[in-house]
């Protein structure tokens, strides 16, 4: 007879993303997700296989709340305008007290070498396409611009996002809104 989960998944993958938000793929060992989601590891590998696949579900929770944001600019006509709002709504969604946490996205990416498995890297990847995707999909609103302006402005801002995700670990909001004034003024 199958074991019943004591557990909601969604609940608990949701406390390891924080987990990984916080700490880092590679800083956050089982025995931290253990503590941090209320299971034992039992539990762990049943449910998600291993800390790759708590990860990447914890990927899709990241997504979903992130969601709220990125279907706000999806639904603006403010054209590069609804862009910048993108990325001052982006600082807020990341504070923490006073100082941000960053990206989840931004911050694995920048911690994991090249022989990361490769779900891990495929799933950054289209986190961050579907991301710039939308940038050019908001960018296309402005019919001046020929499609290789957009698809360049398009690759300028997912980049610019991915500084703006490490700046709000550790500049203040004035350099933060510097660093977003400068990144707007010749699109």
């Amino acid at each position: 007879m199958p074991r019943i989960k004591k557990y909601k998944e969604n609940e608990v993958i949701e406390k390891a993303m924080y987990a990984f938000w916080h700490n880092g793929y590679e800083a956050t060992s089982m025995q931290m997700l253990e503590k941090e989601m209320g299971i034992n590891k039992f539990s762990i590998y049943s449910s998600f296989g291993n800390k790759n696949g708590v990860f990447l579900e914890s990927i899709k929770c990241y997504k979903q709340k992130l969601n709220a944001l990125i279907n706000k600019l999806k639904n603006s006509n403010k054209g590069v305008v609804g862009v910048k709002e993108y990325f001052y709504d982006f600082i807020e969604f990341s504070k923490e007290n006073e100082i941000g946490k960053g990206c989840l996205i931004t911050n694995t990416a920048n911690e994991i070498g090249q022989d990361a498995d490769e779900s891990i890297k495929e799933a950054l990847f289209h986190f961050t396409e579907n991301v710039r995707s939308v940038f050019a999909q908001v960018l296309n609103q402005d019919t001046s611009k020929d499609q290789a302006t957009v698809e360049q402005q398009a690759d300028y801002l997912i980049i610019s996002m991915f500084g703006l995700s490490s700046a709000t670990r550790i500049f203040n909001k004035t350099q933060l809104d510097n660093y977003i004034q400068n990144i707007f003024k010749n699109l």
